[in-house]
């Protein structure tokens, strides 16, 4: 049932429920779990053009670091794995990857925060809402 599975990851150490959850479901069904980080560029839109590049070729590093951590984590445990980095709104581009790999599964952490998420909505809700694949959602522990 499930042979391609999405993880996206934010690189964060509360991605480690998330990680284990996808190893033992792709062990399990002999999957391909597609490790997706998206560089929000929202917020960087209207930054003077060399400041935007060199504020996003850092995220965009930052992203390679988050993969490669889960990437090889996951290829520990036997597990094949196909990476990729995204640039836009994180919700937006975790579907349409989804979408464009054909995605059996979508695994993703959620956070419980104050009500600011709530009235402006999750990356993960807006997955869960709109992906047309099933979306199994880990609560990740608060970093402190």
């Amino acid at each position: 049932m499930f042979e391609r599975i999405l993880l996206p990851t934010d690189g964060t150490d509360s991605m480690d429920a998330v990680v284990e959850t996808a190893t033992d479901i792709a062990g399990r069904r002999d999957a391909e779990v597609h490790v997706l980080y998206v560089v929000d560029d929202r917020a960087f839109l209207t930054l003077q053009d060399e400041m935007k590049t060199d504020v996003l070729a850092e995220l965009e590093g930052e992203g390679e670091a988050a993969i490669d951590r889960t990437a090889t984590r996951l290829r520990e445990s036997g597990v094949d794995v196909e990476t990729a980095i995204r640039q836009g709104d994180p919700a937006d581009e975790i579907l349409a990857h989804a979408e464009e790999i054909d995605a059996d599964l979508i695994t993703m952490g959620t956070r419980r925060g104050d009500y600011t998420n709530n009235l402006m909505g999750s990356v993960s809700q807006k997955v869960v809402a709109r992906a047309s694949a099933p979306v199994l959602t880990t609560n990740l522990a608060a970093e402190e």
